[in-house]
């Protein structure tokens, strides 16, 4: 945690009393200090609001407005479907291919190729 001097707005610093011993906070570019006793301790709490963190796949609305292609279902078993939605995202670095994402337009789905 960083303290700032509520003087002079400069960073405040741990350091020991010369006369007692004890902790102090002291600012270094003016006279401010604020000794840290066994009566007078000083903390700070301060509840931290989580950051969201958006789906990188696109979450519920990912399929919504993709592309169809010609693509046979790799459930065979299941299905015979041979057309697909489709959409592309570079996943990873940029001299690698594409990763497209299907669905099958029959049964639902999904796969992937590199």
């Amino acid at each position: 945690m960083l303290l700032f001097c509520p003087q002079c707005s400069n960073t405040l610093t741990v350091s020991r009393t010369l006369t007692t011993g004890t902790n102090r906070l002291e600012c270094r570019t003016c006279p401010y200090e604020y000794v840290l006793t066994a009566n007078r301790k000083f903390y700070e709490r301060r509840a931290m609001k989580r950051k969201e963190v958006d789906d990188v796949m696109g979450g519920e609305g990912a399929w919504d407005n993709v592309d169809q292609t010609d693509a046979q279902c790799p459930n065979p078993d299941e299905c015979d479907g041979t057309r697909a939605y489709f959409y592309m995202v570079q996943i990873r670095s940029a001299d690698e291919p594409m990763t497209t994402f299907y669905k099958c337009t029959k049964c639902g789905h999904k796969w992937k190729e590199n």
